[in-house]
Parts: structure tokens; sequence; C-alpha cells
């Protein structure tokens, strides 16, 4: 990874949006600082693209769509985007999966949930749950105390044992039907609200991240970017981020957002 301060001016110039992950880059210590907020604002006030791409709830994702700086977000780790249509005055979801098709399977993924507390002591469901319309989340550090990898890795075996994705976080085990994730729903939202095919431009945008569920747009971004706090996660992700911040979280997103304005003619 390079220092994000050599991200050339030329790549930068060219950019017409950024997405990004919100737990852990958007947000230091489990809040959004000031200079994230502020940098999202200046970004938007510039004319770019915003789109957070997260692992957080369909509930969240209702308020950060109507309420944030923010051209839509993608949220349940894929399973679903929301887009505020103003000129219309309407919030737009879309779905990857019939949400009637999930309700079928919601028994079987709560009784895998309940197979990891059981056999992962010190597990949790997240404080978000009931939020969650195609997920299961596992709390392994936001309101319990920190579990160790092995841990982690306990959590996922269950998963797939029983069938099912799941992706690490920094927080959270996120386990789901389906072979949607984060990159696969970024491209039908920049299709559909943007108007852009990213295989065609995905070199006109940035991706910023954290941990491993951000690996597969670490993957497929030339422009990837990870805070620096991705340095926790090297050895579980083969395919890094091409940058790094020198500043953790939401600092680190402030970081990029001035060399991405500072450069904007």
């Amino acid at each position: 990874m390079k220092p994000v301060s050599e991200l050339s001016p030329n790549v930068v110039e060219g950019l017409s949006g950024i997405f990004f992950d919100i737990d852990d880059t958007f947000t230091l210590e489990g809040k959004i600082p000031a200079a994230s907020f502020a940098a999202l604002w200046a970004l938007h006030g510039a004319g770019y693209y915003t789109v957070p791409i997260t692992g957080r709830p369909a509930g969240w994702c209702d308020h950060i769509a109507r309420m944030w700086p923010v051209s839509g977000v993608v949220g349940e780790n894929g399973a679903l985007y929301f887009h505020l249509d103003e000129k219309k005055g309407k919030l737009v979801r879309r779905f990857f999966i019939d949400p009637d098709e999930i309700e079928k399977k919601r028994e079987r993924l709560k009784s895998i949930g309940d197979e990891i507390l059981e056999k992962v002591p010190g597990t949790a469901y997240a404080s978000d749950q009931p939020f969650r319309l195609f997920d299961v989340a596992i709390d392994f550090t936001e309101d319990v105390p920190r579990l160790s990898k092995s841990d982690i890795q306990k959590i996922c075996e269950i998963f797939k044992a029983n069938g099912v994705t799941c992706k690490v976080s920094s927080i959270h085990v996120n386990g789901w039907f389906g072979d949607y994730d984060k990159l696969n729903m970024t491209k039908i939202f920049s299709q559909e609200v943007l108007g852009v095919d990213l295989d065609q431009n995905r070199d006109r945008f940035v991706f910023i991240g954290d941990s491993p569920n951000d690996e597969p747009m670490f993957r497929y971004f030339p422009n990837s970017v990870g805070v620096y706090n991705i340095t926790n996660f090297l050895d579980d992700i083969e395919n890094p981020p091409a940058y790094v911040t020198g500043s953790p979280g939401g600092e680190g997103f402030a970081e990029v957002a001035n060399i991405i304005l500072s450069n904007k003619k």
C-alpha cells in the first residue's frame, strides 16, 4: 500500500465520486467525528457522488438516505440500496433478493445465529439486529468485550457449515443467504441511480474502507484507500487497498477528502 498522499493529481482531477464504508472508516471510536462529516458535506457541495457502502441495517439506511448529504446508500453488505429521489420527494428502495423470499428463510437464519451464541461464548446479536431485513449480525466487539481471532473464525465456520455466506467487518460477522456482496449492489446502484457503468468507469471513483468485508471493493477499484486501521486486518486480506491514510477512521476519511478537494479544478 502506498501513502494516500501519493494519489496522483491527474487521477484525483478525473474523479466523479466516493464510495465509503461507515464503521471505523467514516466513524472513529464509535462516533462520527466533526472532521469526517464536514468533509462529506464539502464533497457533496463540490458536486461529487457520495455513497456509503455499509453492513449496517435497512433501518439505518432509511435515515442515512434521507438525512445525510449522500447520493444514496448500499446497506446490509449489498442486500439493498436506498436513494432519495428529491424531485419526486420519494425514497426509492431496491433489494437484491425479494424480501418475501428471505422471509421464508428467516427462522433458519435465526436458528443458526442461536447456535453461534451457544457455541461461541461472549458473542451476542448486534444491537441493530431488529432493524435488519436480510442478514443476521453477530457482535464480537461493538457492545461486548472483544473476542479473539480464533473465536471470530469459529463464528465464520458455523455460518459456512450451514450454507450461509458471511463477511467479517470491524465489529460484526454478518451472515446471509444469497450470492450478493457490497460490490454487486454498488454496480447496480451506479447503473440505476447514477447512470454510470462502473466496469467502464471504475477509475473515476475512490473507495475507502477498513476491514475484510471491504475486500471485493479493494480488489475492484484501482484507487481504493484503506484508513490506517486497515493495518489491523492485513493478515486476513488477500487484496489490500492500493493506498493507506496516515490517520485512522473518520480522520483518515477526512484526509482523503482533503486531497480530493484540494486537487479539484
